[in-house]
């Protein structure tokens, strides 16, 4: 499976973004897909996460500002980041964990740099 994304650049403080991740394969709506980032010299992070039916998981840090949906029959997730800052500076990563017979496996895209600057 790949994830494709796409919607980064450099945006002003205060500004807005909307990530896309399209994966090349069926993504069952009651698997994973989400969103991680990882800012340089710093660990790799959760942002946010859903599948159908549960509440999504979404970081502490970005709750209230960032807004993950999905599209289930385009096998795509979305990430609408408003009133950015210079801390969202990262590259983010879609992330999907789909079920495969009886086991999990993950994806991962390549990333989609976002730099927050005046």
């Amino acid at each position: 499976v790949q994830l494709a994304e796409s919607g980064g650049g450099l945006v002003q403080p205060g500004g807005s973004l909307r990530l896309s991740c399209v994966a090349s394969e069926t993504i069952l709506s009651s698997d994973l897909m989400g969103w991680y980032r990882q800012a340089p010299g710093k660990q790799r992070e959760l942002v946010a996460v859903r599948r159908s039916g549960r509440d999504p998981t979404v970081a502490d840090s970005v709750r209230g500002r960032f807004t993950i949906s999905r599209d289930n029959a385009k096998n795509a997730v979305y990430l609408q980041m408003s009133s950015l800052q210079p801390e969202d500076t990262a590259v983010y990563q879609c992330y999907a964990r789909r079920t495969e017979g009886v086991q999990w496996r993950t994806y991962w895209g390549q990333g989609t740099q976002v730099t927050v600057s005046s």
